[in-house]
């Protein structure tokens, strides 16, 4: 069997001019003619042109392919060998690039996409991204995380002004139940404690009863968030999670 040149060129998806300057510069001189003297491609040349192609597609200039196959001392085995070790090598590079790629695609499309100003005036003197680095740590990893970072991309600062008063007025709830002394175990500190995780389920990621109570304990562990609430109000950490550990107690009896 022999293959025209057009042939060829359908089979290895390279143009006729390609094959042309391959035989004319000896790298790959087809093994047979025509009649009429047009270039005949046999399976010895069609092996050699995947060969060819393999090492283009790796970036080897033509001088330094042509050494390469033309090593009188390599045989298919050690060509087979040298193509493994440097398929594996790139596709390890490739991998690097895609993941680098992924990060700066998360860095630039998953943040809270306001301008420092805009920043401040939703949030005041505290900085949403202060503690990202952390929080990608500690619950990257999850689909909570990733559910809360695809919603929050797409958030405008009117989407972020509404969400800070709607959390506002759920926590005053709360620090005016405690105020006027209602037990955290109450139906209306319950109630309170319910507002809470449905508001965390609507703004930023699906919170179930456990994962609220889970935050709730850290409400009161972590100092910062500590700090926070009892900012709002004194004893406001310890009665918030409570009120949030009774409330899922409540729904999963």
């Amino acid at each position: 069997m022999s293959y025209s040149v057009g042939q060829v060129a359908g089979f290895a998806g390279v143009t006729v001019r390609a094959l042309h300057h391959y035989d004319d510069i000896g790298l790959l001189v087809p093994s047979g003619r025509s009649r009429a003297g047009h270039r005949r491609y046999g399976d010895a040349d069609l092996d050699r042109l995947q060969q060819i192609l393999f090492y283009r597609e790796l970036g080897f200039p033509l001088e330094e392919v042509a050494v390469l196959l033309d090593d009188p001392d390599a045989d298919p085995r050690a060509h087979l060998r040298r193509q493994h070790e440097l398929l594996t090598a790139r596709i390890e590079r490739l991998q690097r690039m895609a993941a680098a790629v992924e990060h700066a695609m998360e860095a630039r499309t998953m943040g809270i996409d306001l301008t420092p100003e805009e920043k401040f005036e939703v949030f005041g003197d505290h900085d949403p991204d202060q503690y990202e680095d952390e929080v990608r740590e500690r619950w990257g990893g999850t689909d909570a995380y990733r559910q809360s970072r695809r919603r929050t991309a797409s958030y405008t600062k009117e989407d972020w002004k509404r969400l800070t008063g709607e959390l506002d007025a759920a926590h005053r709830r709360v620090a005016d139940l405690m105020a006027a002394g209602t037990p955290a175990d109450s139906a209306e500190a319950m109630d309170a404690a319910e507002e809470h995780r449905l508001f965390l389920t609507r703004a930023y990621y699906d919170c179930g009863h456990e994962m609220h109570a889970c935050l709730g304990e850290m409400y009161v562990a972590d100092p910062r968030f500590t700090e926070t609430y009892e900012r709002i109000r004194p004893g406001l950490a310890v009665y918030l999670r409570d009120a949030i550990v009774a409330n899922a107690a409540r729904h999963t009896a």
